[in-house]
């Protein structure tokens, strides 16, 4: 028995993985977290005009509330010296309610007006229908927000996931074999790379953040991810740029890969999920994940999609 236990070969679960497999691993949840990272930077663009949208409905909800009640005190107030001219006493208390409709309901059974009051409950019956088209769009943003924020934390927890996973893979290396996989991609930095115009204000601060961290959703001062990088980079040159890889790809003009300048902007995978720019000589400055930061690569060490000049 001992012997043929002996003979058992070694499985796939018992043996060390294969450098290749761990790299190609690593690879790909760093991946899969950068584009959970770039789909929660577009949905913070979004929640972010949501709620300014939300904040100028709420402040014409306001308004309206406003507009309603004088309308309202107008009625009331006509009402009241019709019916106190004909002798009647107290009979504002039967028009003193809270919900708009309910009042108006309250004046459509009154059976006799003037020409003067009947425009005031055409008014009144206005503002209802223009208050109640505020609460149904400021309640529809609610929802949209709402949602938006779900969202939020569906890609922050697949970002943390992704991120742990990977560095769990990592920590078994061996010390020499995660240095292997770390260093991977990178190239010497240039002591020089010659731009001009606004695109030398962009070059420079995006060369001078070689080496910081990368962190996912950040735009520095000494961390950043890819679009928040060349968003900050772009900043010094008097451009704005969105936080988001995949919006910064419609914000310039496009260039061929043959006309590409320093300081442009190159776009890699389908769907848009990295960004960098180019610095020349075949070269790019990004950050390019938690393990590398931010680096210099070589302009196609990456699937390729295109580039704009921004400005």
């Amino acid at each position: 028995m001992a012997t043929a236990i002996g003979l058992v070969p070694t499985t796939s679960a018992q043996a060390e993985p294969e450098i290749s497999d761990v790299q190609a691993r690593v690879d790909r949840l760093y991946h899969e977290a950068e584009q959970a990272s770039e789909r929660y930077n577009d949905a913070k663009i979004e929640l972010d005009a949501l709620q300014r949208d939300l904040d100028s409905l709420r402040a014409d909800q306001e308004r309206q509330d406003a507009e309603l009640g004088d309308v309202r005190e107008q009625v009331q107030d006509s009402l009241l010296r019709q019916f106190e001219g004909q002798g009647i006493s107290a009979v504002g208390e039967v028009f003193v309610s809270d919900d708009p409709s309910a009042f108006l309901s309250q004046l459509s059974t009154m059976s006799t007006y003037d020409n003067y009051q009947d425009a005031l409950l055409d008014d009144y019956a206005t503002e209802v229908k223009a208050l109640d088209i505020r609460q149904s769009a400021t309640n529809t943003r609610l929802g949209q927000v709402a949602a938006t924020e779900e969202k939020l934390e569906a890609e922050k927890a697949t970002i943390d996931d992704n991120l742990a996973e990977a560095e769990g893979l990592l920590e078994d290396l061996k010390e020499e074999e995660r240095a292997a996989i770390l260093s991977r991609g990178s190239t010497a930095v240039p002591s020089d790379v010659p731009a001009s115009g606004r695109a030398a204000a962009a070059v420079a601060y995006a060369m001078a953040q070689v080496g910081d961290s990368y962190v996912y959703g950040a735009a520095g001062p000494s961390a950043f991810d890819c679009s928040g990088l060349t968003m900050m980079a772009w900043a010094q040159a008097g451009v704005a740029l969105p936080h988001s890889s995949s919006m910064q790809y419609s914000s310039g003009s496009r260039v061929s890969s043959s006309d590409l300048q320093p300081g442009d902007l190159v776009f890699y995978y389908s769907p848009i999920s990295h960004v960098g720019m180019y610095i020349g000589n075949g070269m790019i400055v990004h950050a390019a994940n938690p393990s590398s930061g931010v680096e210099v690569s070589e302009l196609y060490s990456m699937p390729y999609v295109g580039a704009v000049r921004p400005g």
